[in-house]
């Protein structure tokens, strides 16, 4: 073989491999586009009203996820399967915030943490690695402390609605996953920095737990 026919047979691989990165490219705007949606529906949840429409914004987000695992089974099929991790980022920030999505649609139906295996479950893909197309331990932390964040901005909206409760509940969800953190010998760089920003989040809901004691209106509230 020439030169310049190996240099032809390289063009042939680096064409189809742009042509494999344009076509996920297409399905990720596609999520990114649902994911939008989604986080536009459950913002409205920080403002007044939003708190007794919680269950039906959570129904209106259950159903969003249906248009994600449709996008997410179209996706599968745009690259060999066992090339996961070649194409990973593409698709890296996008599934870590439908996982932050999911995550908070589970804690406002009953303030528990989801698991990974049910945010799989939510998203239509695998929490097995050797089963294919799978949500990866570290985007699933990584949605879960983009919660941790949310919940500490739930907190202070909670008290502007008047709402004295939720957050003695969400300080003591935040601190109960910091404490599930701390088990984990985290060695990824960008985890470790997200997981650095989790102690303001729960120094934030301390001093909004804090504020409501001085003034009275904690044991109000436990009442």
């Amino acid at each position: 073989m020439s030169v310049s026919d190996m240099f032809i047979a390289l063009q042939g691989v680096l064409t189809a491999d742009q042509d494999i990165r344009e076509e996920i490219r297409k399905v990720v705007q596609a999520l990114e586009q649902t994911a939008r949606e989604i986080l536009t529906l459950l913002q409205g949840v920080h403002q007044g009203p939003g708190f007794q429409d919680i269950p039906k914004k959570c129904q209106k987000a259950r159903e969003h996820f249906g248009t994600v695992r449709t996008q997410m089974e179209s996706l599968k099929t745009k690259f060999p399967s066992d090339q996961y991790y070649r194409f990973h980022e593409h698709w890296r920030f996008v599934l870590q915030r439908l996982v932050f999505l999911a995550a908070f649609v589970v804690y406002l139906e009953s303030e528990t943490l989801v698991t990974r295996e049910a945010v799989a479950e939510i998203l239509g893909i695998e929490a097995d690695r050797e089963r294919g197309f799978h949500l990866d331990i570290e985007d699933y932390l990584s949605g879960v402390l983009t919660l941790a964040s949310e919940l500490a901005r739930l907190a202070v909206n909670s008290v502007t609605a008047g709402d004295y409760c939720r957050p003695l509940r969400i300080s003591a969800f935040i601190n109960e996953l910091d404490s599930g953190f701390r088990l984990l010998n985290l060695k990824n760089d960008s985890l470790r920095k997200r997981y650095d920003g989790l102690k303001y989040d729960v120094k934030k809901i301390e001093e909004v737990v804090y504020d409501l004691s001085i003034r009275g209106l904690a044991k109000e509230a436990e009442k």
